[in-house]
């Protein structure tokens, strides 16, 4: 969530959007204490007395607010009834298609209200510079440990729970021959086709494409200029369609070539298939890039037990299984291969990708946002 969230496609109905409403923090932290110890301030299940004791305190609080949690993406609509039906916890989901820059505003804007959103679901910038704002409640999880090196803010004010590789969607049966490279997307025939999921400096789809669009023209995790110039350039031919890819766009005709996550793109194709689209999706050979999202609690959330459960659900291996069903690559998905409880046939269905993926730095990331948000507009508004 960087974005604008795009609805992908999917089985699941849209969940109903509801303003959480209730006690006033003060109120919801005093229901959040187990064994006398206040929820807000536990950064372990550990610190409440155990697993159990953090679902006592959950379930008194009984509800949790989400923000930007799209039902179609990463299978969160799945994954919400499901944390509903085990915990008895109604969840809350206001505006599922926000941008992780109106989650961050949320927090800042909504500190003490009920509406204030308890949990986060961020682009990876967003998520560090969150950190560094100081939005966020140190919280490990149980399984904090499995979670490799690079992929976790130290003391847990950000985990990464899934992601996936930039892809390349397409409308096989309005483009001849679907783009399998960046390169190809500057070749006359995708005239005014090719898409993203948002403008990068928003979304964190958009913004993937750009860095992986670096990669494939020279660039690094360390610069990221040649990808705002390749974008440069695909304007200037003709090329780049400013409209955000959505299902409904793609059912329209608007956007017969998409520049995603690969989860999304291969998400869509189903659905697609029952509405008569041949949608088809390639990992560019000459920009591999991947990338994961992150959780956090947020710092004052009014439901702080159902907060961290939430993140003790996330990343279980049933949750972690239930974002692999939705064509997402769970950050435990090593670990979870290694010890059986991966769900093999969810994972085979992925998307296939040849060699082990690279990461860049939290600190790259943020330089690669830092010189985006410089330089995008003016790439793009000739």
């Amino acid at each position: 969530m960087f974005t604008p969230r795009v609805r992908v496609a999917g089985v699941l109905a849209a969940l109903t959007v509801t303003a959480a409403c209730g006690a006033a923090p003060g109120a919801q932290q005093a229901q959040s204490s187990a064994g006398g110890v206040n929820a807000r301030t536990a950064t372990s299940a550990a610190d409440l007395g155990g697993l159990d004791k953090l679902v006592e305190a959950a379930k008194k609080e009984g509800n949790l607010h989400v923000i930007a949690l799209p039902p179609d993406w990463a299978n969160y609509g799945e994954i919400i009834k499901s944390f509903e039906a085990k915990y008895g916890i109604k969840v809350e989901s206001e505006d599922p298609d926000a941008a992780s820059a109106d989650e961050i505003n949320a927090v800042k804007t909504r500190k003490g209200q009920d509406r204030a959103p308890d949990v986060l679901d961020l682009g990876q910038s967003f998520a560090i510079s969150g950190a560094k704002e100081g939005l966020f409640a140190p919280y490990k999880v149980q399984a904090f440990d499995k979670i490799p090196e690079g992929q976790k803010e130290p003391t847990g004010l950000w985990t990464n729970d899934y992601g996936g590789y930039v892809s390349i969607g397409c409308d096989a049966k309005k483009i001849q021959t679907c783009p399998a490279t960046f390169a190809d997307l500057l070749k006359p025939e995708y005239k005014g086709k090719v898409a993203m999921n948002g403008n990068p400096t928003k979304s964190g789809s958009a913004f993937a494409g750009v860095y992986a669009a670096s990669i494939a023209n020279g660039g690094s995790f360390d610069d990221i200029q040649p990808g705002i110039e390749f974008f440069k350039k695909l304007k200037a031919a003709g090329n780049y369609n400013p409209v955000e890819t959505t299902p409904a766009t793609i059912e329209k005709g608007e956007t017969q070539i998409s520049i995603d996550w690969d989860y999304n793109n291969a998400a869509y194709a189903p659905e697609m298939s029952a509405k008569g689209i041949d949608w088809k999706v390639n990992v560019p050979s000459d920009g591999t890039y991947f990338q994961l999202y992150a959780q956090a609690v947020n710092k004052d959330a009014p439901h702080p037990a159902a907060a961290r459960l939430w993140q003790e659900y996330l990343y279980s291996a049933e949750g972690q299984n239930l974002y692999l069903k939705g064509f997402a690559r769970p950050v435990l998905m090593p670990s979870m291969t290694a010890d059986g409880t991966i769900d093999k046939a969810a994972a085979d269905a992925l998307p296939k990708v040849e060699g082990t993926p690279t990461f860049p730095t939290p600190e790259q990331v943020d330089a690669a946002k830092a010189k985006l948000a410089s330089g995008w507009d003016a790439a793009i508004s000739g």
